[in-house]
């Protein structure tokens, strides 16, 4: 595991660590809080980019990004906060990797540029700002789950609807379905946040 700082204080909460950086600029401090999610930030990191070297590489990335964030943002929960800023790192890297074969799921409607499409026409692939994947993230959690688990199988994993029926055991239809409410639930969600 890495290890970013080898500090010996007593413990403190997320909020306390939280509060002490933002008015110290310790970057020990901040270690000392984001060390405490280290193997969580690795398990998702690893989970998006599918390689360790790269997921380690992404899990330094972030807290690059924190030492600056964290001084900007307003953060209740340090913990869900840090998850989805840590998944929004991994899908814009595998974006900018792979802008051709990652799909964002937005319907044309949303999104003002034309120039991109996905080979089916129905979705539009772009490099989307942070503030809108945080947008999309919440979206996705309150969608049901089955919409959700398929269109992240779909969209994110590549899967195709044989594939997923088979893992979720449902029919091909069924799992059509489900991506295409999910699509409509997503699009009418991002519609009310704007």
């Amino acid at each position: 595991m890495i290890k970013l700082f080898n500090r010996n204080s007593k413990p403190q909460s997320d909020a306390d660590l939280l509060e002490q950086y933002q008015k110290t600029n310790d970057l020990g401090v901040l270690g000392d809080l984001y060390q405490r999610y280290m193997e969580m930030q690795l398990g998702l990191c690893y989970k998006y980019l599918r390689d360790t070297g790269q997921a380690e590489d992404a899990v330094m990335a972030i807290f690059e990004e924190l030492v600056e964030k964290v001084k900007r943002q307003k953060i209740d929960r340090f913990d869900k906060w840090l998850y989805v800023l840590s998944k929004n790192h991994c899908l814009m890297k595998l974006r900018k990797d792979n802008k051709k074969s990652l799909t964002v799921i937005y319907d044309s409607e949303l999104v003002h540029n034309e120039g991109a499409s996905h080979p089916n026409g129905d979705w539009l692939a772009q490099e989307w700002d942070e503030e809108t994947l945080v947008k999309l993230e919440s979206c996705m959690e309150i969608l049901p789950k089955s919409q959700a688990q398929c269109i992240r199988q779909h969209y994110f994993d590549k899967k195709s609807y044989k594939e997923i029926a088979e893992l979720s055991g449902e029919e091909q239809n069924k799992v059509r379905s489900h991506i295409q409410n999910g699509r409509r639930n997503l699009k009418n969600c991002l519609e009310r946040k704007r």
